[in-house]
C-alpha cells in the first residue's frame, strides 16, 4: 500500500513542466517497467497507458497518474527518466522554480527526442544493433530511420489557387482541372513481423506520416486510400490493383506513397521481403498503365536508401549557426528501317510513340550517392522530417508554385534541420533529400480551383 500521495513540491514541480514533459516525454516499455519494478506503476496501470495510440497521450496519462501513487513516486519517476536516457527532463524537473527553460534552446528543441537523438530499437534494447559481419557498433542498413519527438504536424488550410494565376499558368503545364485530380494510393509500414522481420523496429510517428499525407492530398482533391502493414507481396498487389483503376481515364494525374524501412532502391513489407522500386516505376510506365499516359505520376520514397547518417560538415563561410532535332542516330544499324519504308508505301501514318517511361516525378526523402547512401530522419509526434516539409511546402505554395519548385525548397528546408541530442554522437546530424523528374511541363495542382465552363 502506498502511504500518501506526493508531497506538494514535487507535484507542483511536475504542474510547472507538464507541458514540456508532454512534448518531449518519451514514455516507452522500458519507462513503464522501471516504474512498475519499483510499485509505482500496477500492471493494470502499465498497460492503459501503453496502450494509449500517441506518446503525448501515453505521456499525459502518466502524469494524471504519477501524484496520486505516494511520496516515492517523484524520485522513482526521476530515476527512470535517467534509466531511459532523458536525464535532461531529470534536470528540469529538479532545478529550482526560479530557473527556467533558459538552458533548452527554443529554436532546437522540437528536433530532440526528449532531448536526444536515438536509433529506432529492438523492443526491451537500448543499445545500437550489432550486424553479422563485424563486431564493431554500427548502424544497421533496416534501422536506419531515426526517431526524433516534438508535437503535432502542421495543420494549416491548403492555399487556395485563384483564377487569375489559373488562367495565366494553365495552358503551358499539365491539364489538372478534373475533380478529383487523380487517385492517390498511400502504404505505411508500421509494424514489422517479430518473427519474419526481427531486425525490422516499429516505425514510430509512421502512422502520423500517413494520416498527413491522407488530410493533405484529400484537401488537394484526390481520392486517397491508405494501407497500413503490407507485405511486398501485398504492396505489389496493392499497387497494381491501382495501376488497373478504370478511374485513371477521367482524372488527370497520380500519386504514390511508400512509406517503410528502405534500402537503396528498395522498400520492406512487414515480412522482411523488399519490393524494389524499380518495378513500381515500371508498374505506372506507358506501356504497363496507358490510361495515365502524358499524366503526372507523382511519387514520395520516406525511406532510407543506405545504412549511413549524415554527420554535417563546417560550412567555411557561414554562420555560426546555422523537342529532337531528327539527328540521333542507332547503334544498331539500319534495324527496323525496312519497316518504316514499307508503312510509308503502304499509305500507313504511323502513331506516335512514347518512351517507355516518362511524365514522372520522385520525392526521395533521403539522399543516394555513388559512395553513400543516407538515412532518414523520423519525428515520433510530427513523423518524418521529409513528410513533414513536403506537407507544409504543398499547403502554403501549391497556390503559385509547381511542383519542382515546390520540392526544390522541400530540399532546402530539410537542408537546414539538424538533430538536436546534447552530449551523443548525433548531435546536429542532417539529412537531404532529393527528386528525380521526367517531367516535360510544370506540374501545378491549382488547389481548390474548378473552372466554370
Amino acid at each position: 500500500m502506498l502511504e500518501c500521495g506526493m508531497s506538494d513540491r514535487d507535484r507542483q514541480a511536475l504542474k510547472r513542466r507538464s507541458a514540456d514533459l508532454c512534448k518531449q516525454l518519451v514514455v516507452d516499455e522500458l519507462l513503464v517497467q522501471s516504474l512498475q519494478a519499483d510499485s509505482i506503476l500496477t500492471e493494470s496501470m502499465a498497460e492503459s497507458i501503453l496502450a494509449e495510440q500517441t506518446s503525448q497521450k501515453r505521456s499525459w496519462r502518466l502524469l494524471l497518474l504519477l501524484p496520486k501513487r505516494g511520496p516515492r513516486a517523484f524520485s522513482s519517476f526521476i530515476s527512470a527518466l535517467k534509466e531511459t536516457e532523458q536525464q535532461h527532463l531529470s534536470d528540469l524537473l529538479t532545478e529550482s522554480p526560479e530557473r527556467d527553460a533558459e538552458n533548452l534552446h527554443p529554436e532546437e528543441e522540437p528536433e530532440g527526442k526528449s532531448g536526444q537523438l536515438v536509433m529506432e530499437r529492438t523492443e526491451k534494447k537500448r543499445e545500437f544493433p550489432r550486424t553479422d559481419v563485424t563486431s564493431r557498433w554500427c548502424f544497421s542498413a533496416e534501422s536506419m530511420e531515426f526517431s526524433l519527438d516534438a508535437d503535432s504536424p502542421i495543420n494549416t488550410p491548403v492555399l487556395p489557387c485563384t483564377p487569375d494565376f489559373y488562367l495565366s499558368h494553365c495552358q503551358q503545364s499539365y491539364r489538372m482541372n478534373s475533380s478529383p485530380r487523380g487517385f492517390a494510393l498511400v502504404i505505411s509500414n508500421v509494424t514489422f513481423d517479430s518473427h519474419a522481420a526481427s531486425d525490422l523496429d516499429p516505425r514510430k510517428g509512421g502512422e502520423v506520416d500517413d494520416e498527413v499525407l491522407r488530410k493533405l492530398f484529400t484537401e488537394l482533391d484526390y481520392r486517397v486510400t491508405v494501407h497500413r502493414d503490407l507485405t511486398a507481396q501485398g504492396m505489389r498487389n496493392c499497387i497494381e490493383e491501382f495501376c488497373r483503376c478504370l478511374g485513371h481515364q477521367t482524372v488527370h494525374s497520380c500519386v504514390v506513397c511508400l512509406l517503410s524501412h528502405g534500402v537503396d532502391g528498395a522498400v520492406y513489407g512487414t515480412d522482411g521481403q523488399l519490393l524494389q522500386l524499380d518495378w513500381v516505376f515500371k508498374s505506372f510506365n506507358n506501356a504497363h498503365c496507358p490510361l495515365l499516359q502524358n499524366k503526372p505520376k507523382m511519387f514520395f520514397i520516406q525511406a532510407c536508401r543506405g545504412e549511413e547518417m549524415d554527420c554535417g560538415v563546417e560550412q567555411m563561410d557561414g554562420p555560426v549557426r546555422t523537342s529532337s532535332l531528327s539527328c540521333e542516330q542507332r547503334d544498331a544499324g539500319r534495324e527496323g528501317q525496312g519497316e518504316s519504308q514499307q508503312r510509308g508505301a503502304l499509305g500507313i501514318k504511323p502513331r506516335i510513340k512514347l518512351p517507355q517511361r516518362s511524365d514522372m516525378i520522385c520525392g526521395f526523402a533521403s539522399l543516394k550517392g555513388q559512395t553513400i547512401c543516407t538515412a532518414a530522419m523520423r519525428n515520433t509526434k510530427r513523423g518524418s522530417w521529409f513528410i513533414q516539409e513536403l506537407n507544409s511546402a504543398l499547403r502554403l505554395r501549391s497556390r503559385d508554385t509547381h511542383l519542382a519548385d515546390i520540392l526544390v525548397q522541400v530540399n532546402a528546408r530539410i537542408k537546414e534541420r539538424e538533430g538536436y541530442a546534447p552530449g551523443t554522437a548525433h548531435h546536429r546530424c542532417k539529412e537531404m533529400s532529393e527528386f528525380t523528374s521526367s517531367l516535360r511541363k510544370d506540374v501545378y495542382l491549382f488547389p481548390k480551383y474548378q473552372p466554370q465552363y
